[in-house]
């Protein structure tokens, strides 16, 4: 326990890099990357000016999550893989996106979705594994989200998407609470991570394909 408490880097929780989570934790970085540097290039915004934009947009929200945890060193300090590819995955995509290709809508929900998808599950995961209950681990998997694309709507001048009426944070909640639902059952961890993914993945899409959206509450007289 002295060790422990003489070492800050014991309150790191790591994710192994051979394992299926690290994995998810690398495609929504760059989903997220991807999905910055879209709509940062689609205003005309220079190569360090997307580059940016990237990074706060994939880093932002697990770097709140994890102040907000107190767990420290923030995870992209232990870490180099996290900058490494957000750098080249924004350089990649500003190198071959056309910023004003008629598909620049689509790119940006595709990615915004998969990166939505991953980073729920990763701060779930994440405030679960540092002991907290079910109800906040679920408020930080949709801090871990959704904090990174506010900032980078803000940036680039835009309405943040989660502030309008499409259903997003309802599609994170659901997959999360599905992921405690098979756990608490006893299924692998692998098939509940998937299960949330996928769960997430599809309420999303289905949500942006039928243009499902939550009506606003209004008093009328």
């Amino acid at each position: 326990m002295l060790a422990i408490a003489l070492d800050p880097t014991a309150l790191i929780t790591t994710f192994d890099p051979r394992s299926l989570i690290y994995f998810f934790d690398m495609i929504g970085i760059i989903a997220c990357s991807v999905s910055g540097t879209i709509l940062a290039k689609h205003k005309n915004f220079d190569v360090f000016g997307c580059l940016l934009v990237s990074i706060v947009t994939a880093i932002g929200g697990g770097t709140v999550r994890d102040v907000i945890l107190d767990r420290h060193p923030l995870f992209w300090m232990v870490d180099m893989s996290y900058l490494t590819l957000i750098t080249l995955s924004s350089l990649v995509m500003q190198i071959f996106f056309h910023p004003n290709s008629r598909r620049v809508d689509k790119f940006l929900k595709l990615s915004d979705t998969i990166g939505l998808s991953a980073f729920t599950l990763i701060g779930i995961k994440v405030a679960d594994s540092m002991g907290t209950n079910v109800p906040v681990a679920l408020l930080l998997g949709v801090i871990t989200i959704i904090v990174g694309g506010i900032i980078r709507d803000m940036i680039c001048n835009e309405i943040p998407l989660v502030l309008q009426q499409e259903i997003y944070i309802t599609a994170a909640l659901t997959g999360g609470i599905l992921y405690f639902a098979l756990k608490n059952l006893g299924v692998a961890d692998w098939v509940a991570d998937v299960s949330a993914m996928s769960t997430i993945f599809t309420l999303r899409m289905l949500a942006i394909r039928y243009d499902w959206q939550f009506p606003t509450l209004e008093w009328k007289y």
